[in-house]
């Protein structure tokens, strides 16, 4: 972290010793519920976890997510990079997709062997 940074924290104490390495670190304790949720220094965090959250759960919920997290987080980080250039999505993926050599079935379920 960069020296001249500033931390915005909710006030956990895990976040006291990020003052000694930053230039600034305010800390707002925003309570719970929906209340906290709704406080203006976090509500693009909240946002981008309901949005993880409301993902992953919609899309992923008959799969074990234990076994396929690794996966289930590479594709929400992919579609999350590219939200602002949709048009381009497809065709880089069909690219992705021509570009890579087959594998295994047993490499595409991630078995333990192949770690």
């Amino acid at each position: 972290m960069a020296s001249s940074a500033t931390v915005i924290s909710d006030g956990l104490p895990g976040f006291a010793a990020v003052s000694d390495v930053v230039a600034a670190h305010e800390s707002h304790v925003a309570g719970t519920g929906k209340k906290a949720a709704q406080h203006p220094k976090f509500r693009w965090v909240n946002t981008l976890l309901g949005n993880l959250k409301t993902a992953l759960s919609g899309t992923y919920h008959a799969f074990d997510f234990s076994k396929y997290a690794a996966r289930y987080l590479a594709e929400f980080q992919y579609r999350f990079n590219r939200r602002f250039d949709l048009a381009s999505m497809m065709p880089s993926l069909l690219f992705a997709m021509m570009a890579t050599l087959p594998q295994p079935l047993r490499k595409l379920r991630l078995s333990e062997e192949c770690h």
